[in-house]
């Protein structure tokens, strides 16, 4: 069982881990996401996105019910700590003033990132701009197949 780095998973991590597909595979494989301590974070923003694709797209039972599991599986971090909102609020500002507004989401995915000392593992580059000034994230190429 690895021990050390925590991890907070990107929504599209978990869109990938839903049907289980090749990218899901290699960045288990590879952070070994489902033996780890301690277990990979899942910011709770990110709860509510899984599910709005979920509806979106009209997942059929087995892919709502591996949601399900997968929600009820990593650990969920709320954003009620006076570290989360503070982070939120820095990176917030930091970025408005330079005129780059951020997705709200991506600020709670980011703040929580942050606040845990993790690193965040994601497929798309909207976190590039705040590593390594706010947090650390491992950028997973969705185009390699293995």
């Amino acid at each position: 069982m690895t021990n050390g780095q925590l991890y907070t998973l990107d929504t599209n991590i978990l869109v990938h881990y839903v049907p289980g597909d090749n990218v899901w595979i290699r960045v288990r494989d590879q952070y070994e996401l489902l033996i780890r301590d301690p277990k990979p974070i899942i910011p709770v923003v990110i709860s509510g996105e899984l599910r709005s694709l979920a509806i979106q797209n009209g997942w059929g039972k087995q892919k709502l019910d591996q949601m399900e599991f997968c929600l009820g599986y990593f650990d969920i971090a709320f954003i009620e700590s006076d570290s989360i909102i503070l982070g939120y609020a820095s990176i917030d500002a930091h970025f408005q003033k330079q005129g780059q507004a951020l997705g709200k989401n991506d600020l709670w995915i980011a703040a929580t990132t942050q606040a845990l000392g993790a690193t965040s593992l994601t497929t798309d580059r909207d976190f590039d701009r705040m590593d390594p000034l706010f947090i650390n994230r491992d950028w997973i190429d969705p185009t390699i197949k293995k």
